[in-house]
C-alpha cells in the first residue's frame, strides 16, 4: 500500500493527557518506518510544547479521534502550524484485542500515513459559537418541558386533574390556578373562575378537576418547579436575542429555508448552526442526508441487501428535522403531506416520518445550493405523475365497497 505521508502522527486523547505516536522513515533501512510514542498533558502549555515537537519532527499530518470534547484544546492549538485531521472514532476502529491508548495512537498514525482517514466537518469559529447557542437553547427547552411534566405528576399526586381539561397547564389560566393553589386557595369553584378566554366554557369541568387533596407539601414543590420554569424561560429569551444577533450574516439563508414547509424560524436556526449554511461541504444531497442520519445504512452480503436502521448522525440536526417533518405533514395540499400519507399505509408512521425528513434535508441541499426558493409540487403530485395508477386504485377501493364503477371522461375542451 502506498505511503502518502512519510511523516505522520496519531493521537489518542483523554481528559488528562494524550498518547502521541510519531511515525517517520527509518534512517537505517530504506522503505521501513519507526514509531515513537510519548505522553503529553492536556493543558495549553503542554499542547504548545507538543506542537513545537511535531513541527521539529517535520510531521506533515496529524490524525486525532473526536473523543467527547477533549479533542478541542488539541485541535485548535495544533491547527496553527500543522495539518490536523479530526476523524470519526467509528470509522477508525482498531483491530479487536489490541485496544490500548498506545496501540490506538500507532494505529491512527498508520492509517493517516496511507491516506485511509476521512476528515470530519469542523465549522469555522462563528458557526461553532452559533452552535453553542442553539444547542444550549435546545437543552434548556427540553429541560423546561421536563419541568412541566414534573408539575403535572405533582398535580396527579394531589388529585388535581388540571391537565385533563386544560391543554397547557403553564398558560395564563393554568398559572393563575397554580399560583392560587400555592397561596392556599382550595375552593374548586374559586379556582375554576380564574379561567380566561376560551377555557371559561369549561368551568364545570374545571371545578370537578380542581377538587383534590392539594397540601402544603405540594405547594412547596410547585413553587420550586414554577421558579425554575421562569428562570429557564428568561434564559431562553436571552439566548434568542443572542442568536438573533449571531444570525445576521445568514439572513438570506434563513429566508430560503423559510420557504420549505414545516421549517420554522427556530428550526432554520438549528439547521444553519449545524451545517454552517454552506452546502459546498457536502458533495451531494445524499452525503448531507447521510451526515444528518436520516437515511438507512448500507449492508449487503452475498449479493443481497439487508435491511438496516437509519445510521447515527448529528443528533441536533436530526431532532430539528423531526420537528420540521411533524409540521410538514400537517400542512395541507403539499407534496410532503402527500408523501407521508402515501407511505404511512404500507410502511407505518415512523418510517414515513423518516422519509419526510429525508425529503426535507434533500430540499434544503438543493435550495441552499441553487440559492432558489423551494418549489412546491403540490398535494396532487403523485396523482398527476401517474393518473392511470391513481384511477385503478380508486376503482379498486370502490369495488371493495360494493360499487360498480363506469368511467365517463370529462370534456375539457368545452
Amino acid at each position: 500500500m502506498d505511503v502518502l505521508h512519510g511523516r505522520c502522527a496519531g493521537m489518542d486523547i483523554s481528559k488528562r493527557d494524550a498518547k502521541v505516536c510519531v511515525r517517520v522513515p527509518s534512517a537505517k533501512r530504506r522503505g521501513s518506518f519507526i514509531s515513537e510514542t510519548t505522553t503529553w498533558g492536556a493543558t495549553t502549555n503542554s499542547i504548545l510544547d507538543l506542537r513545537d515537537h511535531l513541527i521539529e519532527a517535520r510531521v506533515t499530518l496529524v490524525v486525532m479521534e473526536a473523543t467527547s470534547d477533549y479533542w478541542k484544546p488539541f485541535y485548535f492549538v495544533l491547527t496553527e502550524g500543522l495539518n490536523v485531521v479530526l476523524v470519526n472514532a467509528a470509522q477508525v476502529k482498531n483491530l479487536p484485542g489490541r485496544k490500548t491508548d498506545v496501540s490506538d495512537a500507532a494505529w491512527l498514525a498508520q492509517l493517516g500515513a496511507h491516506g485511509l482517514v476521512r476528515a470530519s466537518f469542523v465549522p469555522p469559529q462563528p458557526v461553532r459559537e452559533l452552535r453553542d447557542l442553539t444547542r444550549t437553547r435546545t437543552q434548556m427547552t427540553r429541560t423546561r418541558g421536563q419541568i412541566v411534566q414534573r408539575v403535572e405528576k405533582m398535580l396527579e399526586d394531589s388529585g388535581i386533574k388540571l391537565a385533563a381539561v386544560a391543554a397547557d397547564i403553564m398558560g395564563v389560566s393554568g398559572r393563575a390556578m397554580l399560583e392560587a393553589l400555592i397561596a392556599g386557595e382550595r375552593d374548586p369553584q374559586v379556582l375554576a373562575e380564574l379561567a380566561r378566554r376560551k377555557l371559561r366554557i369549561k368551568i364545570p369541568e374545571l371545578t370537578e378537576a380542581l377538587t383534590g387533596r392539594f397540601r402544603e407539601h405540594h405547594g412547596f414543590l410547585a413553587r420550586l418547579h414554577l421558579d425554575q420554569y421562569d428562570q429557564l424561560t428568561e434564559a431562553i429569551g436571552q439566548l434568542n436575542e443572542r442568536i438573533e444577533e449571531a444570525m445576521s450574516p445568514f439572513r438570506s439563508v434563513l429566508d430560503l429555508l423559510d420557504t420549505i414547509p414545516g421549517i420554522s424560524r427556530a428550526v432554520a436556526e438549528v439547521i444553519v448552526a449545524e451545517t454552517g449554511g454552506d452546502m459546498s461541504r457536502f458533495a451531494s444531497d445524499k452525503h448531507l442526508a447521510s451526515w444528518a442520519g436520516v437515511c438507512p445504512g448500507h449492508h449487503s452480503s452475498a449479493g443481497r441487501a439487508k435491511s438496516i436502521k437509519v445510521r447515527p448522525g448529528n443528533p441536533y440536526l436530526k431532532g430539528a428535522l423531526g420537528i420540521a417533518a411533524l409540521g410538514a405533514v400537517r400542512t395541507k395540499d403539499t407534496y410532503l403531506q402527500a408523501r407521508y400519507k402515501r407511505l404511512t399505509a404500507r410502511r407505518g408512521m415512523m418510517k414515513a416520518l423518516v422519509a419526510v425528513e429525508h425529503s426535507i434535508i434533500t430540499a434544503i441541499w438543493h435550495v441552499l445550493t441553487d440559492h432558489k426558493p423551494y418549489h412546491e409540487l403540490g398535494g396532487s403530485y403523485f396523482t398527476q405523475r401517474d393518473p392511470e395508477r391513481s384511477t385503478r386504485r380508486a376503482i379498486t377501493q370502490l369495488n371493495q365497497l360494493g360499487y360498480r364503477v363506469t368511467l365517463d371522461p370529462l370534456d375539457t375542451t368545452a
